[in-house]
């Protein structure tokens, strides 16, 4: 954030030369579902707004962040790939290889599903048709 305060000063021919602690906490605590460009383009509409050395958060533009949690807005990883392996072999009747198994239709080797399987504690046998 700091580069971009002191690049944009340049820019600008401004004298911005520090960030205040609390504007420094509302610009890393806000919501930036964008990229880095977003934090950038927003940072040079501060440094335009800004009177003096210190840089003007326009704390009114500013996105909070957002309250959901990462856990319960998505499944793991982990999650996912054990419902991919349950799915795959419902689906394959609980068949693991050979032709319309569980492997071919997640296009895994046999071993890496078996693999896969053991490190989630899926038995096939639970889904054999």
């Amino acid at each position: 954030m700091h580069y971009f305060v002191l690049r944009h000063s340049r820019q600008m021919q401004k004298r911005v030369k520090s960030v205040p602690k609390p504007a420094m906490e509302a610009l890393v605590n806000a919501d930036w579902p964008g990229n880095i460009r977003q934090l950038e383009n927003f940072i040079e509409r501060c440094v335009i707004f800004t009177q003096g050395d210190e840089l003007n958060v326009l704390r009114t533009e500013l996105k909070k962040p957002s309250v959901r949690s990462v856990t319960s807005a998505a499944p793991s990883f982990e999650q996912a790939e054990r419902q991919a392996i349950v799915d795959a072999l419902i689906a394959a009747s609980g068949r693991i290889a050979g032709k319309g198994g569980a492997a071919e239709r997640l296009r895994l080797k046999r071993t890496t599903l078996q693999n896969k399987m053991n490190k989630l504690n899926i038995s096939r046998a639970e889904y054999s048709g």
